[in-house]
């Protein structure tokens, strides 16, 4: 990098900090994007992970963790995975593994799921994945990516054979989700499910949901009730209105 001013130098560190993409990949990044970082990672997310893994070491990774009779890693399985990482199995993070791996049900991965996820994400072992845990993390600020992952979480957290998401389940990934995207009426959201709903909630709702937080500002100022919204939704703004935790003006 010596024959990059500081200024670049500092762009390929950071792109080599957060993705953990080697130099010549931050530098092939940097370019493509004419040297603007968000580009940069647009650019480096979009593209397909070149394939960096021993097939050896992910097959012995996933016999560490799957169950002894069931080919298959559960519970216990994925407590120990998360142990290993030094994560809480709350943590979002996990989610967000969870997702590359295309995992149809929470703590649980099969062997496809668990060895392709891994190899999608480029790495082999608990300590390169520990490394990629802060670039896993940021795709989650990415809207493109946080909607993918969002409707995943749906599917994610049913319970098998139910169309529906419990509500507990439902409000406990709407607060895991919405704390990193800062919505300021997800309090007012989770109490008002719990004292005007309590039921399960539809693929529907779960969808709109994020559709009003991206377009409706936390004052309501743009809330249209002619609107096709859910009626959860329109409930949810009466709500809101009656009890005075917003002034909507006239």
């Amino acid at each position: 990098m010596h024959k990059l001013g500081r200024g670049s130098r500092d762009k390929v560190q950071q792109f080599m900090t957060i993705t953990g993409a080697s130099e010549k990949v931050a530098l092939q990044a940097l370019k493509a994007s004419d040297w603007h970082l968000e580009g940069a990672f647009d650019f480096f997310y979009s593209q397909p992970q070149i394939s960096v893994t021993n097939s050896r070491h992910l097959e012995d990774l996933y016999n560490r963790y799957k169950e002894p009779d069931v080919d298959m890693i559960m519970v216990e399985g994925v407590s120990q995975f998360c142990t290993d990482l030094q994560v809480d199995p709350q943590d979002i993070v996990m989610l967000v593994i969870s997702w590359h791996m295309k995992a149809s049900t929470m703590c649980e991965f099969t062997r496809q799921e668990f060895i392709g996820g891994l190899q999608s994400i480029g790495v082999d072992s608990i300590e390169k994945l520990r490394e990629k845990l802060p670039s896993l993390r940021a795709e989650i600020k990415d809207d493109h990516k946080f909607r993918e992952i969002y409707n995943f979480a749906f599917a994610w957290a049913r319970e098998k054979g139910q169309k529906s998401l419990a509500l507990d389940t439902a409000l406990g990934m709407w607060q895991l989700l919405f704390a990193e995207r800062h919505w300021p009426l997800i309090d007012h959201w989770c109490q008002f499910l719990q004292v005007r709903h309590n039921k399960a909630i539809s693929r529907d709702t779960w969808s709109q949901l994020l559709e009003f937080v991206k377009t409706i500002d936390p004052q309501l100022s743009n809330y249209d009730e002619e609107g096709a919204w859910p009626y959860l939704i329109d409930e949810f703004v009466e709500y809101l209105t009656e009890n005075g935790f917003v002034q909507r003006r006239k």
